[in-house]
């Protein structure tokens, strides 16, 4: 059964990290000399700040020292993180998403060696590896078609010795910036590459369009030990986990609560606004569109933590965090404008917030594979077509 209802864990962490943000990310994240330039530095105290809380950790398995924290947990947090900021938001949801496919992939002598480094230190993040440049993993969708192109993954290892030994480049890695361990895609397989690997380069990413840490990563004769490459089992869930999804959510979220507060407030006519019936109209829409982007995120997220509700045709079998991704992502941007209208003219001035969460809900629509391929796989799905396999060489 599908149960709306939050256990006493999951309305703790809610609680906790909601507090958090109120107390110690919102106030930094807006303040004006941050706003004005567009400047994006990544809040690193504030990040520090919340590992300590266990959430870099919050989906290891107990047994791996984490909070065993299922999906729908992992969106309620990443939805209250990104209230304060989506840049805080989006490297716990790469580490966090990225630790459990690491834990399931591991062999026992791997989560032996690695997860205890992982587990105590507080600065310890993870990224990804797996876009070249000039291609990407996200080619387009060819309707009711096999890719006509299929994406090559350049970046080679070759064993020389008891090492891997990797060339070759890798572009969009989410968290590079500040990630101690690599998850690399190369001709053999998946290898894990610390950051102080001997040929490891990297260079940040210009910030204004993706949210979180990005940066590119080059492997020049870069060694590393043979027992470093991962087995079966690193591929996401088939399903998702709709966390990117959830972050959208806490921008349009963060937009409707500065509307609403200064509805409150301004006072036009001899009463405050929100009493104007454009201005409630207006407040009522996004608090449609917030509720139903939830119910979506909420249910995608349950479906992948309970695979047999599909099975036994208690939930449809379609891609629900797809159809999560595209409502979410085009709503929120809807929500982020007319939450600005409230202001008025002031919602476009520079130093205050509603100019930046216009901005950060436009990247959530434009980031990624983007809403039109999106849309496409939902409805090869809806017609039963199976979209054969992507190789790679």
């Amino acid at each position: 059964m599908f149960d709306l209802r939050l256990s006493p864990e999951q309305l703790e962490i809610r609680d906790t990290v909601r507090d958090f943000v109120a107390r110690e990310v919102k106030p930094v994240a807006l303040k004006p000399e941050r706003l004005e330039p567009f400047a994006k530095p990544l809040l690193a105290a504030q990040l520090d700040q919340a590992s300590k809380l266990g959430l870099r950790t919050l989906a290891l398995t107990e047994a791996g020292g984490g909070a065993g924290a299922d999906n729908l947990t992992c969106c309620i947090v990443t939805e209250e993180l990104a209230v304060g900021d989506p840049d805080i938001a989006a490297v716990f949801a790469h580490t966090a998403a990225l630790g459990r496919r690491l834990e399931r992939a591991m062999t026992p002598a791997q989560r032996e060696r690695f997860l205890p480094q992982f587990v105590r230190d507080d600065a310890f993040h993870l990224a990804l590896a797996e876009r070249e440049p000039g291609g990407g993993t996200a080619l387009g969708v060819n309707y009711h078609r096999p890719a006509t192109i299929q994406p090559v993954t350049r970046t080679t290892a070759v064993r020389s010795g008891g090492d891997w030994v990797i060339n070759g480049a890798k572009t969009a890695v989410a968290n590079a910036p500040i990630a101690k361990m690599f998850v690399v895609q190369a001709g053999v397989g998946t290898l894990l590459v610390p950051r102080d690997a001997p040929g490891l380069c990297l260079r940040g990413q210009d910030g204004h369009w993706f949210h979180g840490s990005c940066g590119e990563v080059t492997f020049e004769d870069c060694r590393v030990p043979a027992d470093n490459l991962l087995g079966a089992g690193i591929e996401a869930d088939g399903r998702g986990s709709a966390e990117l999804q959830a972050l959208n959510l806490g921008i349009g979220r963060a937009a409707y609560e500065a509307a609403l507060d200064y509805a409150q407030l301004r006072v036009q006519g001899g009463r405050p606004i929100v009493e104007h019936q454009a201005i409630g109209a207006k407040l009522a829409g996004i608090a449609i569109r917030l509720e139903v982007a939830r119910a979506a995120i909420w249910r995608a997220a349950w479906a992948s933590d309970h695979p047999e509700a599909v099975a036994d045709r208690s939930l449809p079998d379609l891609p629900l965090q797809t159809i999560a991704r595209v409502y979410t992502a085009e709503a929120m941007l809807e929500v982020a404008k007319d939450a600005a209208e409230c202001f008025g003219a002031m919602g476009v001035m520079r130093d205050l917030p509603m100019q930046k969460y216009v901005h950060d809900a436009r990247v959530c629509l434009h980031s990624g594979d983007g809403s039109a391929d999106a849309t496409l796989r939902l409805a090869e799905a809806l017609a039963g077509y199976r979209r054969p396999a992507k190789t790679g060489t």
